[in-house]
């Protein structure tokens, strides 16, 4: 077990680690200073997909916590984070029904050239995921609030600092897709975003 756990490890399909992912928000493609977006915010009732063909990770936590949504339901997540990331081939969608004209879908992608899609301090909130990830380094039932290997709990997370929690050195993770509530990222760079909006659902995956 010491092995295991301290070395490379890869898992197929790993249905509970997060990957990085764009938020669904007009403000897509803009660098947040660091810090600037508390992880406390209402996450709208909607949740988006994102899909990816490559996620390469330095300085990842893993933990569990509580979003809550604008009128007040409670929605449980898993956070991930990076301390930095880079991502290939990244595409996100959003359908938003909109009363008597129908469903109405936003989608962009980006990072699909040769320069990849960079974020820095990112935390993503999601509760479905699949892929096929490598970690090195990696422990397993860390301490939440005592996690060393990444950016660390985002400030304003609902999330108990004793609960369970997992970090890795680095991560790399092919061929995702996931269904996220919220992303935030202290930067988040975007090369080649190119963005549509269309009516009828029209997604990544």
């Amino acid at each position: 077990m010491e092995s295991l756990a301290r070395g490379g490890t890869r898992w197929k399909r790993f249905a509970v680690v997060m990957v990085p992912s764009v938020a669904a928000t007009a403000a897509i493609g803009v660098a947040l200073s660091q810090g600037a977006l508390a992880a406390s915010f209402s996450v709208s009732g909607q949740q988006f997909k994102v899909s990816t063909d490559r996620l390469d990770g330095t300085g990842f936590v893993q933990y569990g916590a509580i979003d809550a949504q604008k009128g007040g339901k409670q929605v449980p997540v898993a956070v991930s984070g990076f301390s930095n990331a880079k991502i290939k081939n990244l595409c996100q969608s959003v359908v938003v029904p909109v009363p008597v004209f129908g469903d109405v879908s936003m989608k962009l992608s980006a990072g699909g050239g040769d320069t990849p899609v960079e974020a820095k301090n990112l935390y993503i909130d999601l509760d479905q995921l699949s892929a096929d990830a490598t970690f090195n380094n990696i422990d397993i039932g860390v301490a939440a609030g005592s996690t060393t290997k990444g950016p660390g709990m985002h400030k304003g997370d609902k999330a108990d600092p004793g609960s369970f929690a997992q970090q890795a050195d680095s991560a790399t993770l092919t061929h995702v897709q996931q269904q996220a509530w919220a992303t935030t990222a202290g930067t988040f760079k975007l090369s080649g975003l190119k963005m549509s909006v269309a009516k009828g659902k029209s997604e990544c995956y």
